[in-house]
This record gives structure tokens, C-alpha cells and sequence, in this order.
């Protein structure tokens, strides 16, 4: 561990979600602690381009600002990566031990699967007197939603959210209690999902939304059209089987 001096205010990491991709979409209080902070933390991207959060907050930044691009590894293995939060956090806490304060941006929201969980927990752990903050964000479902063009709940619906490490007999069970479904990052088991939903007849009322908000954005309904799609990792499939307007004029 690093020594610093303990008369030395220690900055505070502060998370702030900066949404899902479309740089209008950062809340007022994460613009303005991204803008006064004097290090800005994101994920790195990978294969040599930029991340999404790198690149929703590129034009909020300044010169003056130091940028530090975080390694984490898009793998399952436990100990890989333990070992890249941990060594965030070890590139980072020089920087706090100094008194500096550092924001890092998160896609999406900082508390809804966010990396920033990581990176705050191996920090605390490997330096307890670490002070961490959090500001939300807006969350891909509520944004994939929007740009269907439709509520994500109503009502009383219940709404199930799976994150991308699922089985199919999962989906069978949420789908006896659920009213509504998000699936997240579904690429790796589309085909799968499709062939769940046909069963179901549900493909009738299931959208798939890629890259929501971002300048690539591509969105698929009715999805009895589409059983075979060569989708990216930033994917999700929505179920809402009972029709909207039904549910609102009922």
C-alpha cells in the first residue's frame, strides 16, 4: 500500500452513470462533477477503440483533465477478474492519496450491473480510509423502452430484469410470474431466446433494441421476422406480452 500524508485531505471516487450512450442523457449533477473533477476514470475500451462511456463523456471534458482508462476484461474467470479490479484500484488510489478527486463514468447506471461496484469494492478493500460517492443514471431498460416507443411497466405489471447469464428454463420460470421481461445482453443466446418465445407465442410482443440511444441504434419488433440475428454485445430483448393500450383503457 501506498504511503500518503495523513494531513493530506484524501480525494473522494465518486461513480456517477452517465446512461446508455447518448451523451444529452448525463444528468445535470454527473456533467457537473465530471467537469470539476481533476481525473476522470472509464472503462478502457478494447481492440483499440473507445468505450461507451469514453465516448458519451469525450465532449464534456477539457484538455486540463487527466483521462484514466481502467482495464476490465470481458471475461467470467473469478481470478482474472479480481485482478483487474484490483488493479484499478490500485491506479486509482495514488490519485486520492494526493487529495485529487476522481470521477469515474459508468454506462448506463452505477448500481444496475456497473462496473463502478467493482471498482468502489476492491478499493474499500484494499484501502479502508477510501471515500466513495455514487450518482445514478439512467438504466439501458428504461432507454431501450423509449426508443421502442413504448411504457416499460404500467400499473401493477411486474417486471423481471436477467442479466446475460441465463438459461432458457430460466426464462420459463420468470414467464410464469412476470408480466414483463427484459432480457440483458442477449446476443450469445438469441437463437435460443427466439426458439423459447416462439413456443410461448410470445415473438409477436418481444422487441430487441441494439446500441439504445446511440447513433447506431438499431431496433427489431416483431421479432417471428427475425430468428436469426448476428447481434453486438450492447443488446437487449424486451417481452411485453400484454398490449399496451389494453392494459391502460382496462
Amino acid at each position: 500500500m501506498p504511503d500518503f500524508d495523513s494531513e493530506t485531505t484524501l480525494g473522494t471516487l465518486t461513480g456517477v452513470g452517465i446512461g446508455p450512450g447518448d451523451p444529452e442523457l448525463i444528468t445535470v449533477k454527473a456533467l457537473r462533477l465530471l467537469q470539476a473533477a481533476p481525473v476522470v476514470a472509464f472503462p478502457a475500451g478494447v481492440r483499440g477503440r473507445l468505450g461507451v462511456a469514453q465516448r458519451a463523456i469525450a465532449d464534456w471534458l477539457s484538455p486540463q483533465q487527466t483521462q484514466l482508462p481502467l482495464k476490465f476484461p470481458y471475461v467470467r474467470d473469478p481470478a482474472t477478474l479480481a485482478e483487474a479490479w484490483h488493479g484499478a484500484a490500485a491506479t486509482v488510489w495514488p490519485y486520492l492519496a494526493a487529495g485529487q478527486d476522481v470521477v469515474f463514468a459508468c454506462e448506463g447506471d452505477i448500481s444496475f450491473y456497473g462496473t463502478f461496484t467493482y471498482l468502489a469494492q476492491a478499493l474499500q478493500h484494499c484501502y479502508p480510509q477510501a471515500q466513495v460517492a455514487r450518482v445514478p443514471g439512467v438504466a439501458s431498460p428504461m432507454a431501450a423502452a423509449a426508443a421502442v416507443g413504448m411504457p416499460l411497466t404500467i400499473q401493477g405489471q411486474r417486471l423481471a430484469i436477467i442479466p446475460a447469464l441465463y438459461a432458457v428454463t430460466d426464462l420459463e420460470t420468470v414467464l410464469t410470474w412476470a408480466d414483463v421481461l427484459v432480457l440483458m445482453k442477449v446476443s450469445s443466446v438469441y437463437q435460443a431466446v427466439w426458439s423459447m418465445l416462439k413456443q410461448a407465442d410470445l415473438l409477436h410482443h418481444s422487441y430487441v433494441v441494439e446500441h439504445a440511444t446511440m447513433a447506431n441504434q438499431v431496433i427489431y419488433a416483431d421479432l417471428s421476422q427475425h430468428p436469426c440475428l448476428a447481434l453486438s454485445y450492447f443488446s437487449l430483448l424486451i417481452v411485453q406480452p400484454q398490449p399496451i393500450a389494453a392494459g391502460i383503457l382496462r
